[in-house]
């Protein structure tokens, strides 16, 4: 395959295996990023590697044996799946890399260099809808340092964020119409969480960007809002494109981590699941549109753990909706934007 052009798709990442160590290395770079646990290394460096990566590993490492498949992270198994369905469907390199653990990006730029040296332009697309200094910013400019660093022949380009554009907002609720089909009460769009002091940061980013005039950031276009409103947008968007009565609805956080003084947006994910059975919600579809392939905290978390909450709380049945992954719009949909 011969090409002036490639594509990299790029997640977040999930430990080698389920091995405690494994699991504590991958904890241990995810936290270490200060656009995670935005704090000065000082307190950084001994609060992940002394605190919180020895005591959470073992508990994280049992909820990924619950998850894990034979073909290994489920997160990792479903974006190499993205990868050869949009790769059947262009003819230059797809490439998939991780922010965090393997594939790492430097390797997979190392090798796209030596197998394709005539690639001009890489084309970036980083697999999170909705932008966060914790996920689309950190990976944006981790792919530009190891660029930078290693002197490849070709330039860098990005997606940007798209939890409005009316493709992902199509395929995203084709995804879901299917089950609006069944018996629901209400259907719960669960977004991954984020501290209220992240936000408070992307505000400043935001306002900064837009007060010199430009919208355009580290090569992408930067929201005009933040996290919080993007995802009540997303929500908002599939809930017209299917005609859902706004009272069926409702928008959550999950996956926060809790510590005093800390406090993350709000309302969070857990409660709710308690709490709805005892308003009257005795069968809930549950959505996760932040994620686009299915991973820990979409398939432990939500169709396991969250199930289990709601209806030990009084609710009949909890149904997860599975992420986009692979679904054959959402293949098209990423093949005619790379194109464009």
């Amino acid at each position: 395959m011969s090409s002036a052009k490639a594509l990299l798709l790029m997640n977040l990442g999930s430990p080698d295996s389920t091995d405690p160590k494994d699991v504590q290395r991958y904890l241990n770079e995810f936290l270490m990023d200060t656009n995670v646990l935005d704090f000065p290394v000082v307190f950084r460096y001994p609060l992940v590697h002394w605190i919180i990566s020895p005591f959470r590993a073992p508990k994280s490492a049992e909820a990924y044996k619950r998850v894990w498949r034979p073909d290994g992270s489920p997160l990792i198994a479903l974006s190499r799946q993205l990868g050869d369905a949009v790769q059947q469907k262009l003819d230059y390199p797809v490439v998939l890399a991780m922010r965090y653990g393997n594939p790492c990006p430097k390797a997979v730029l190392d090798q796209l260099r030596e197998e394709h040296p005539d690639i001009k332009e890489l084309l970036v697309f980083p697999l999170y809808p909705h932008y966060t200094m914790s996920s689309y910013r950190t990976a944006v400019d981790y792919v530009k340092k190891v660029h930078k660093q290693s002197g490849y022949p070709f330039s860098l380009s990005f997606i940007s964020p798209f939890y409005n554009h009316p493709d992902y907002i199509a395929a995203l609720s084709e995804r879901i119409r299917p089950y609006l089909d069944r018996p629901y009460d209400k259907i719960l769009f669960s977004y991954h969480g984020l501290p209220e002091r992240h936000m408070r940061k992307d505000d400043q980013t935001i306002a900064t960007t837009l007060a010199a005039g430009d919208k355009v950031k580290a090569g992408f276009v930067m929201p005009p809002v933040n996290y919080q409103k993007q995802c009540l947008e997303t929500t908002q968007l599939v809930t017209a494109f299917l005609n859902i009565p706004q009272e069926r609805v409702e928008t959550s956080f999950q996956s926060r981590l809790t510590q005093a003084g800390n406090e993350w947006i709000k309302p969070y994910t857990a409660v709710r699941l308690e709490a709805l059975p005892q308003e009257g919600v005795q069968r809930l579809l549950v959505v996760c549109p932040a994620f686009i392939n299915d991973c820990l905290e979409t398939l432990e978390e939500i169709a396991m753990e969250g199930k289990h909450a709601f209806e030990h709380a009084g609710g009949t049945e909890l149904t997860y909706i599975p992420c986009l992954n692979d679904s054959p719009q959402w293949v098209d949909t990423i093949v005619r934007w790379v194109e464009k």
